[in-house]
């Protein structure tokens, strides 16, 4: 990924508690906090920012999104990304992220 800041870390899934809520993972703070503090000239409106992630062999552009009360980046998982790696809310996953 040319240009792009790698980032590895392992996070529990989880769901926002809404009708037809999004499944998430969230950043570590420290990670956040050194994306926040390099890119955040980056961020487009709502704290998004451009990013690809990959979990296990799932591969996607994306973006996360700076949560401010939770002071961290959320990464949001799609169903088709879930489905295919066979992930449920709670689950620990290792994700690589590139911004």
């Amino acid at each position: 990924m040319d240009g792009k800041i790698k980032y590895e870390f392992s996070a529990k899934t989880w769901q926002y508690q809404g009708p037809n809520g999004w499944y998430f993972v969230s950043l570590p703070i420290a990670i956040a906090k050194e994306i926040r503090e390099n890119l955040k000239w980056q961020e487009e409106g709502w704290g998004r920012l451009k990013a690809v992630a990959k979990i296990g062999n799932s591969k996607w552009e994306t973006a996360i999104w700076f949560d401010t009360k939770l002071n961290t980046y959320l990464l949001p998982l799609k169903a088709e990304i879930r489905k295919r790696e066979k992930i449920q809310k709670g689950d620990d996953i290792t994700t690589t992220i590139w911004v």
